[in-house]
């Protein structure tokens, strides 16, 4: 016997409550509660077991009865999602993976399960049929077939454990997490309850069966993923795709991940035939352009364990309307504010009179404060038309006394200026204690306050 049972569900965090309420009390979000019909079971036993297979029972262990072993992982022939996860999938995670609609996750992982002959992947899709499936299989991968990637369009989830049962996947990749409706609960698919169960139920599939299970989820019209926040912390890994789908380039960025960094992006390309790997992403991170052009610096950042060089552009022209707007895009708007203070206390630049526009080239975001001295010096670049030379680059933090402050793993931003053909490099004399240069055929040249890089460049 089942007993139906109505409950009220917060669609901006999952949290449950017996009646409906105006204002949530977990998330304060107002007018966010929608009605559920929950059907509770007496007999709550996992769907993708056999009927007639015995339950195995489970005794608590000490730390010392654990066997410790080495953590394997499945590489997987792409080198930026082994990147950003880690070094390859973990047997038994959870991976989930969301953005904007059209950026390219199921081409990822529809591209991922034909690149995996030795691993047998079962690709269920609850989106498309299965000839427009074969049709962006064929766009990616011609006629070349794989044997071992199986091809499911289902949403049951009663159903896809039990093809999952009969056809012993190695991993399991699911499009989308929204799509799938548990049999338990009554209410519609994409629903808080459903994600909720669906994920659940998933996660308990993968624990048990060691399996690898990647889920692609959508996301709301404010870039934060759909469904409910506890999706998020019941899986292993949140990978968040990003891009301008105007853009050719994609990131692939970790915002959550059990077993490796959350510092750590990958950069791919999209073109007519998938998505291929950006090996070395500083060269699209830098423009192209004939000659130089006055507010356009090269900064040497880090994300991850991989040194960035990237392009930042400036343009600075008299405010017109009495407020000046401040408007910068892949770089934090306070620590701009900041920056552009300290230009006119310490440097003596009438900053407050100027319309301030900044633009991190190839549509990334940069967080790393070493970033800073390219784009004071990319500002007064542009405010006094004087270009800067091509071959510098620059990396380092500006304190709250215009002084330039170390930053870390110098070393590997010198290495990767040295490699592309920079010239000269300016950093903290703080940083250059510790740099070889005689080891480096790039000019490395270091300064203590603001103003004395400004009088080197600028005379």
């Amino acid at each position: 016997m089942s007993k139906l049972k109505k409950l009220f569900f917060c669609q901006s965090c999952g949290y449950e409550s017996a009646k409906w309420l105006g204002k949530c009390p977990s998330c304060n979000a107002w007018n966010s509660f929608v009605e559920e019909v929950v059907t509770k079971t007496e007999t709550n036993k996992n769907e993708w077991r056999n009927e007639g297979q015995p339950t195995k029972t489970l005794t608590p262990k000490t730390l010392a009865e654990i066997e410790s072993g080495h953590e394997q992982r499945i590489p997987t022939p792409d080198h930026e999602l082994n990147r950003v996860l880690g070094g390859g999938l973990v047997p038994g995670s959870l991976v989930l993976i969301g953005g904007e609609p059209g950026i390219g996750k199921s081409t990822l992982m529809l591209q991922l399960g034909l690149q995996l002959p030795a691993a047998k992947t079962l690709y269920v899709s609850g989106e498309e049929s299965d000839q427009q499936i074969k049709m962006r299989a064929q766009r990616i991968a011609g006629n070349q077939t794989t044997p071992g990637f199986l091809i499911l369009t289902e949403t049951n989830t009663r159903n896809i454990f039990s093809a999952i049962v009969s056809a012993q996947p190695d991993i399991v990749i699911i499009d989308s997490i929204q799509t799938l409706y548990s049999p338990l609960l009554d209410s519609v698919a994409g629903s808080i309850g459903q994600v909720r169960q669906c994920a659940g139920e998933l996660m308990k599939f993968a624990k048990e069966t060691h399996t690898p299970v990647l889920l692609v989820g959508h996301i709301t019209k404010d870039g934060s993923l759909a469904g409910p926040k506890v999706l998020e912390h019941m899986v292993d890994t949140v990978l968040q795709f990003e891009g301008d789908q105007h853009l050719a380039y994609r990131i692939l960025r970790t915002t959550k991940n059990r077993f490796g960094s959350t510092s750590e992006i990958g950069i791919y390309e999209m073109r007519g035939n998938g998505l291929r790997e950006v090996s070395n992403p500083s060269e699209i991170l830098i423009s192209q352009k004939d000659g130089p052009l006055s507010g356009a610096t090269i900064g040497a950042t880090i994300e991850g364990n991989r040194p960035l060089l990237i392009e930042i552009q400036s343009l600075v022209s008299p405010a017109s309307y009495g407020t000046p707007q401040r408007t910068p895009t892949g770089f934090d708007q306070k620590r701009l504010n900041m920056l552009l203070a300290v230009l006119e206390k310490r440097c003596g630049f009438r900053m407050g009179t100027q319309d301030v526009f900044i633009n991190m080239a190839g549509g990334i975001y940069v967080e790393d404060p070493a970033i800073d001295l390219a784009l004071c010096v990319s500002i007064i670049s542009s405010m006094e038309e004087i270009p800067i030379d091509e071959k510098i680059c620059f990396a380092a933090e500006i304190g709250l006394g215009g002084e330039l402050r170390a930053v870390n793993r110098i070393e590997q931003r010198i290495s990767e200026a040295e490699k592309l053909g920079f010239r000269e490099i300016y950093i903290s004399k703080f940083n250059q204690k510790s740099v070889d240069s005689k080891k480096s055929k790039i000019q490395v040249k270091g300064f203590g306050k603001l103003k004395d890089v400004f009088e080197d460049l600028f005379g």
